[in-house]
């Protein structure tokens, strides 16, 4: 399993209901993040990767797409030309438990909406939060609680909110380096957690799913 490099995975939404949308999809890996952006249609200001970058470490590339329907085929292109077929494992923190998660429900709930397909065919899938829940001893469960009591480094400086909802209002407001700085943040804190986990823990204590769908995507 170590062999597999870890690409961490986080999205940014407008809520939890069905009809509720996109803003942000980012992915991180060891040499950088690669961030699409949902602007609704709103211009982003002037300058806007550099702004982002400037507080960074590891250098984020950023695509901006007015629509989420261009986002969601942006995101696709980016994990079948970049992701797929790589020695890599997809990660993301409370993305899909065995009775629920976020991200990636969401993401099929709209990838559905926009009638497209699903990105993820032969790409190994690690929920991290499983491992800290049942290998640690954390007084909470939180992405960034877990975080910040295991490593407590610098990743999290550059997050702007202190939960998800205050990057919703962001958003709505046309506050894109906000949300953006949120989600690589949250990206970053996940990919840390992965690589502290994989010190401590045996093959054993993690559970690899294969996130290939049972009818191959013919559209």
């Amino acid at each position: 399993m170590s062999s597999l490099s870890t690409v961490a995975f986080d999205i940014e939404t407008t809520g939890f209901t069905v009809g509720d949308r996109l803003t942000v999809v980012g992915f991180d890996a060891e040499i950088g993040s690669h961030v699409f952006l949902n602007t609704d249609g709103k211009a982003p200001s002037e300058g806007l990767e550099e702004k982002i970058n400037n507080p960074v470490t590891t250098p984020v590339v950023l695509s901006i797409h007015d629509s989420e329907d261009a986002l969601l085929h942006a995101v696709t292109e980016f994990i079948e030309s970049t992701l797929a077929d790589r020695d890599i494992k997809l990660v993301a923190y409370n993305g899909e438990t065995w009775n629920g998660g976020f991200d990636l429900p969401f993401l099929r709930t709209r990838l559905n909406h926009h009638d497209l397909g699903w990105p993820f065919e032969d790409i190994p899938y690690i929920e991290a939060m499983d491992v800290f829940q049942s290998r640690f001893n954390t007084t909470e469960n939180s992405l960034v609680a877990v975080y910040e009591e295991l490593i407590g480094g610098d990743v999290g400086d550059v997050d702007p909110f202190k939960d998800s909802a205050s990057a919703v209002d962001a958003w709505e407001r046309g506050e894109f380096e906000a949300v953006v700085l949120h989600n690589v943040a949250d990206i970053r804190r996940t990919r840390a957690l992965m690589d502290l986990a994989e010190r401590y823990c045996s093959k054993s204590d993690f559970s690899m799913k294969s996130l290939d769908p049972v009818a191959n995507d013919q559209r």
